[in-house]
């Protein structure tokens, strides 16, 4: 991506720390792929058709949070593979919230520069394993956004989407080639409502295949931190996985 493509998702911040942990069973495992942890989640036993991979790129918590193991299971409920790299390293920033005078942008560059570098041969290892023929799709929430977006300007997946992103730019979205869903929340620090605008601005002007949703009553990381015992939060996070899901399916060649 070009780097003077003016900023719409800036860099995470206090928003991207916040948000309630979500409890539940998690049924996926942890394998090594490429020599990278990944949180797997299969289908149901029976599942036909093609065979359907969601690429999973978490947000600052990783893919192994309760909350991204929840979601990842349920993707995968709804007859897809689902791998969660962990570009963190066992490093997440759920182990530092709590320290004083944690260094957080320090944090945040040591983090993009290992996941911009490992992740593609995470993804190419993926590939290798579930076949040139599966339908690949990709989904990012806040740091995770631009990994789901420049698969989205290849011919890697069939569709990608994102919810609440972070460290985007107007080529992001001027190069889509592929369909995307933008899963927003009304009040978002880090993808403002302009931003959003602007991409959705560009879209229009490329003629690209797109969905975008804006849910309002809910702020950045709605689709992964969200307060279930808030009923609009909790229709906004369960609503946005629906969608993204539908959405895959849609152009995975199932209903």
């Amino acid at each position: 991506m070009s780097n003077t493509s003016p900023v719409l998702a800036g860099p995470p911040g206090d928003c991207c720390v916040q948000g309630v942990k979500h409890f539940g069973d998690a049924v996926g495992k942890t394998i090594k792929i490429a020599d990278i942890d990944t949180y797997v989640s299969e289908p149901p036993e029976g599942t036909t058709g093609p065979k359907k991979v969601v690429l999973f790129f978490a947000d600052v918590y990783g893919p192994f949070y309760i909350n991204a193991k929840l979601l990842q299971d349920y993707f995968a409920s709804n007859g897809f593979y689902v791998l969660g790299i962990d570009y963190f390293f066992g490093d997440p920033i759920s182990l530092h919230t709590d320290e004083p005078n944690w260094d957080r942008n320090a944090w945040f560059a040591k983090s993009r520069k290992a996941a911009n570098e490992e992740t593609p041969k995470w993804i190419k290892a993926v590939r290798e394993i579930y076949g040139s023929d599966a339908k690949y799709t990709a989904v990012g929430y806040c740091f995770g956004g631009p990994f789901a977006l420049e698969l989205a300007n290849t011919d890697d997946v069939v569709a990608s989407a994102f919810a609440h992103p972070a460290f985007l730019n107007e080529d992001h979205f001027r190069n889509i080639k592929k369909p995307l869903l933008l899963s927003c929340a009304e009040v978002d620090q880090t993808f403002p409502s302009e931003s959003r605008r602007r991409a959705e601005d560009i879209l229009a002007e490329v003629k690209a295949t797109y969905h975008v949703q804006v849910f309002s009553g809910v702020s950045h990381g709605f689709a992964t931190r969200g307060d279930p015992e808030v009923e609009q939060s909790r229709w906004a996070k369960e609503e946005s996985a629906r969608s993204i899901i539908n959405w895959f399916k849609r152009f995975s060649g199932s209903s």
